[in-house]
């Protein structure tokens, strides 16, 4: 629709996640009237991130340095292991102020139809930090879908050997829900997992 670099701009942040053409179109408009400095920045800033930001050597989560905060945190409980799909799964996990272990991160989740396969996942090196470090628990936390479902399916598959404990985040009902909009699944995992509560 429009030409040149203007036209390349919008198709490039159209290619970026949850920007559809419109937004991409609105941004380009944006950093069009932005002034230079500003502009200047963000590009610096994106470069830097690029060069400095890499994945932590023991968790996968990112950092710039080789361990990352929370692998250094000593106050942290070594023996659990929360294995998470991808990094920016950790602050959902950590504002809820709940979980005090570590975390495992295995860049993604089996997907045979995207040809991800336990070998292009984190997997080996999750099964190494059970075998070499005190580990109690993991916590497996991956999506609620289909490839999560499989994927935590396989790790207790190839985690129950060591006999630690391996565990899945709870399904159900969200807070505020209301029983007659939740689907079949849903509904009959709160199901499965109620408690007591007296």
């Amino acid at each position: 629709m429009y030409e040149g670099s203007l036209q390349d701009l919008i198709d490039a942040l159209g290619k970026l996640p949850g920007v559809g053409p419109k937004s991409a179109q609105r941004l380009a408009f944006h950093f069009l009237q932005t002034d230079s400095a500003t502009v200047q920045n963000l590009a610096n800033l994106l470069l830097e991130v690029k060069q400095k930001v890499k994945s932590c050597k023991t968790c996968g989560a990112v950092s710039e340095t080789d361990s990352c905060n929370i692998c250094n945190d000593t106050r942290r409980d070594v023996s659990i292991i929360c294995v998470i799909e991808e990094a920016k799964d950790i602050s959902s996990i950590e504002k809820t102020r709940e979980f005090k272990g570590r975390y495992h991160v295995l860049g993604g989740v089996i997907s045979p139809i995207d040809g991800i396969g336990p070998d292009q996942l984190r997997i080996k090196e999750l099964t190494s930090r059970v075998t070499n470090e005190e580990i109690k628990e993991v916590i497996v936390a991956t999506n609620p879908n289909l490839e999560g479902e499989a994927t935590a399916a396989f790790l207790v598959r190839i985690l129950e050997p060591s006999g630690v404990l391996v565990t899945r985040l709870a399904s159900g009902l969200p807070v505020g829900g209301e029983l007659e909009y939740a689907d079949e699944v849903t509904l009959g995992r709160a199901l499965k997992g109620r408690r007591q509560v007296s």
